[in-house]
């Protein structure tokens, strides 16, 4: 932050994770904080381009409180593993078991999730009127414990859980079930068979992305009265959203997500309401 009181504050931001070449937080961030009259500087800190290991992330969190960062975003693979290294949780992110904003404030780091509102928001008016009693989602991690509890929360009665790594589902079962009761949840390993009996799918796995090729579930799985939620938006329509949507899918991507994610991270480093049709329109712009 910036003593000098003729200038506006300076928000220092980052985003810290693997793979995140392709990122337009730093477009997001800086031009709302341009645009409300504040600056913004918005560092990406790959720990697979810089070639750092995953247990430097301590490392990193120490390194941004001493150089005066308002906060950092946290993705993929850190949303859980960054949990023993903050001082505090919001009450969503402690429920959630995941974080992806932290903020250094009076000497503490505090851990929030923004992944899930951000989620629910975008669903809500992507996939307006869908059914949702029975809904499926493929993927347990970071990412996948907010959507999960952000599904729950907006009322679907069932979700089933798959993973590649059954541990991970399990855990989610057992995070979920504390809040929502185990009657609502539950892990599958068919997902065919799952899917045969649901109104949708959630993919909330790193495959599709842009350096993770492949298919989640198999695209004869779904079928046309299926809906779609992808989170991924890096490439903007991944080979499954297209496959679905040339089913019949309805189907919508990541992008949504990810603004309004942002949006609301915006808020809490700055105190300031940002215009989210405004970063929506940067975010298609940039990409």
């Amino acid at each position: 932050m910036n003593n000098d009181p003729q200038r506006p504050p300076l928000y220092l931001l980052a985003l810290l994770g693997q793979g995140i070449q392709g990122s337009l937080s730093p477009q997001l961030y800086e031009q709302e904080a341009r645009r409300q009259g504040l600056r913004c500087a918005y560092q990406l800190l790959d720990f697979t381009q810089r070639g750092w290991a995953d247990d430097r992330l301590p490392e990193v969190l120490d390194s941004l409180a001493l150089l005066g960062f308002t906060g950092c975003n946290i993705t993929h693979p850190f949303k859980q593993q960054v949990i023993p290294w903050l001082d505090e949780l919001s009450p969503q992110a402690s429920a959630i078991g995941a974080v992806n904003t932290v903020l250094f404030q009076n000497g503490k780091r505090i851990g929030h999730n923004t992944d899930c509102d951000g989620f629910i928001t975008h669903f809500s008016q992507g996939l307006a009127g869908e059914n949702i009693h029975r809904v499926v989602q493929v993927g347990a991690g970071g990412a996948g414990y907010a959507v999960a509890y952000g599904l729950l929360a907006h009322g679907v009665d069932h979700l089933m859980l798959h993973d590649r790594d059954p541990a991970r589902s399990h855990s989610l079962q057992q995070q979920l079930a504390r809040h929502f009761g185990e009657q609502r949840i539950s892990v599958t390993e068919n997902v065919a068979g799952a899917l045969a009996d649901s109104d949708g799918l959630v993919q909330a796995t790193p495959i599709g992305m842009t350096g993770h090729p492949g298919m989640p579930v198999d695209i004869d799985w779904l079928q046309p009265r299926h809906w779609l939620a992808d989170v991924i938006y890096v490439p903007r329509e991944t080979e499954l959203v297209k496959k679905a949507r040339a089913k019949g899918c309805r189907a919508i991507v990541g992008d949504g997500m990810v603004v309004h994610q942002a949006a609301l991270a915006f808020q809490l480093y700055t105190g300031h309401a940002p215009d989210t049709a405004s970063m929506s329109q940067v975010f298609q712009q940039a990409g």
